[in-house]
C-alpha cells in the first residue's frame, strides 16, 4: 500500500512542511524568521511567525506535491518536541485540527528522530553513528534495541545556540543565519586564538568557550575606546570565528570518534543544522578516514529544519503500526523536552 504522509516542522525559527510517499519527497517549503542582527528570537513572536505563514506554506506544499487536497493525504505528522513551546504548540494545534476535519490519523515526532530518518532515508546509511548538531541539541547517538541511545551530549548550551550567540557579539547577520555567515568569515581567518577545550568524557561544555571569547571581543572594544590598540594583541573577526569553528569541531569529532570505537561502526551520519557546516564534515571526514569509516551527510535543504524530515519519522512510525489509528488526541500533546531516547523505534531490525 502506498502512503502519503505530510509532516509539520516549527519547532524553533523555521517551519516548514513536507510531502513524502514511500520514500519520496514531493515537496519540502520552509520559511525561516529572521530577526535583526544581534538579536536572538523570542518565542512568542516566533510563535506569531509561524502562525501567519503556516497556511500559505500550505498551499504551496501541496501544490508542488501536486496533490490537489488534503483528503489525498494518509497521515498527519508534526513536531512534538523537543522545541520552544509557543511555535510547538501553534503548529501543532493547526495540525491536529486539520487531521479532525479530513479524519485523518495524526503522528506526533521527535525532533531529533526527524532528523536521524531523514539522514539516513537520504544517504542510505545503514546503521551509522550519528552526531546531531543543532541550535537546541548536541548529542552522539546509536541505535540499539529499538531505541536511539546517547553516547554523549552537551552539559550546558548546544553547539548551534553556542554560535548563534557569539554572532550575536559580533552583530553578524541572521540571514540565512548566523551558522552560515560565521562559517564563511571563518574561511578568511588565518590566526588560531587558543580558547578552552571542554570535553568531559562523552559529554561535552560549551559555555565557558562563549564566556571566554566574549571576553575577548569585550576587552578589545574597551582598548579601541582608549586608544590603545595598538597596546593590545588583535584579532579580526575572521580569526575568532575561525579559532571558534576549529575548537567546538574538533570537541564533536573526538566524542564521536570515541563512540564510533566503542558500537564498532563504520558510518557517521551527520544532521542538524550545524552539520551542514563543511569544515565539520571535512574534519570529521579526515578522522573517519583515519578509521576507513564514511562520512554521511547532507546538504541545507534536509540538514536544516524542515517538514520533510517530519513527514519521514512519521511515516515510519505509522507504517510500522498495525493498526494504522495513529495516536489520540491526549497523545498529542506537545513537550518542550523530548529526550532522542524516550521513542520506542518499531520500524528497525533490532541489532
Amino acid at each position: 500500500m502506498v502512503l502519503t504522509a505530510i509532516g509539520f516542522e516549527g519547532s524553533a525559527n523555521k517551519i516548514g512542511i513536507g510531502i513524502i510517499r514511500d520514500g519520496q519527497v514531493l515537496s519540502n517549503p520552509r520559511h525561516t524568521y529572521i530577526t535583526p542582527p544581534g538579536e536572538g528570537f523570542r518565542p512568542n513572536l516566533t510563535a506569531k511567525h509561524h502562525q501567519s505563514v503556516i497556511l500559505d506554506l500550505l498551499d504551496l506544499a501541496l501544490k508542488e506535491a501536486n496533490i490537489k487536497s488534503l483528503a489525498d493525504i494518509d497521515v498527519f505528522c508534526f513536531t512534538k518536541g523537543p522545541g520552544m513551546g509557543a511555535p510547538l504548540i501553534i503548529v501543532g494545534t493547526v495540525v491536529r485540527t486539520l487531521a479532525q476535519l479530513y479524519e485523518k490519523p495524526i503522528v506526533g515526532v521527535n525532533h531529533c528522530i526527524g532528523h536521524i530518518e531523514m539522514g539516513r532515508l537520504i544517504t542510505g546509511a545503514r546503521n551509522p553513528v550519528v552526531l546531531y548538531v543543532s541550535g537546541g541539541n548536541t548529542q552522539v547517538i546509536a541505535y540499539s534495541e529499538h531505541r536511539y541511545r546517547i553516547f554523549g551530549e552537551t552539559i550546558d548550551i548546544a553547539v548551534g545556540n553556542c554560535l548563534d550567540r557569539f554572532a550575536r557579539l559580533l552583530k553578524l547577520s541572521n540571514d540565512p543565519s548566523p551558522g552560515y555567515n560565521i562559517e564563511q568569515l571563518a574561511k578568511k581567518g588565518q590566526n588560531y586564538i587558543q580558547l578552552p577545550y571542554s570535553v568531559k568524557g562523552m559529554d561535552v561544555s560549551f559555555s565557558g568557550i562563549l564566556s571566554h571569547i566574549k571576553t575577548i571581543i569585550v576587552g578589545h572594544k574597551q582598548a579601541r575606546k582608549q586608544g590603545k590598540e595598538r597596546q593590545q594583541n588583535q584579532y579580526s573577526n575572521e580569526d575568532l570565528c575561525f579559532s571558534l569553528q576549529e575548537t567546538l569541531f574538533a570537541m564533536l569529532v573526538e566524542i564521536t570518534e570515541r563512540a564510533l570505537a566503542h558500537v564498532g561502526s563504520n558510518q557517521v551520519l551527520i544532521v542538524g543544522g550545524v552539520g551542514c557546516n563543511v569544515r565539520l564534515q571535512e574534519m570529521m571526514g579526515v578522522m573517519c578516514k583515519e578509521r576507513q569509516a564514511t562520512v554521511c551527510a547532507i546538504d541545507e535543504r534536509y540538514c536544516i529544519d524542515n517538514g520533510a524530515m517530519i513527514a519521514q519519522a512519521g511515516y515510519e512510525m505509522f507504517n510500522a503500526d498495525k493498526t494504522r489509528k495513529g495516536m489520540t488526541l491526549e497523545e498529542t500533546n506537545c513537550s518542550q523536552r523530548f529526550r532522542t531516547d524516550a521513542t520506542y523505534i518499531n520500524w528497525r531490525e533490532d541489532k
